[in-house]
């Protein structure tokens, strides 16, 4: 499974975030997706947990927006 392959190179992580990580890739995957879609899925949900982020729902929502920057002016 991709997600934990990704926390695992990451570093160190409890059972129970590893658990909540894989509640989040399961939650978010979509049949038909690519192995490279999956890899980059499971890259932006652990980037939001390693950022600090704990709650699924959260990582959820932040894990289902768009990657890049916005500009303002």
């Amino acid at each position: 499974m991709p997600m934990r392959q990704k926390a695992h190179d990451a570093g160190v992580f409890l059972p129970a975030d590893l658990n909540l990580l894989a509640r989040v890739f399961d939650r978010l995957k979509v049949d038909g997706q690519t192995a490279d879609q999956r890899e980059v899925l499971a890259s932006r949900i652990l980037a939001n947990f390693m950022a600090g982020i704990e709650d699924e729902e959260e990582i959820v929502s932040l894990s289902q927006l768009p990657l890049g920057r916005s500009h303002m002016s």
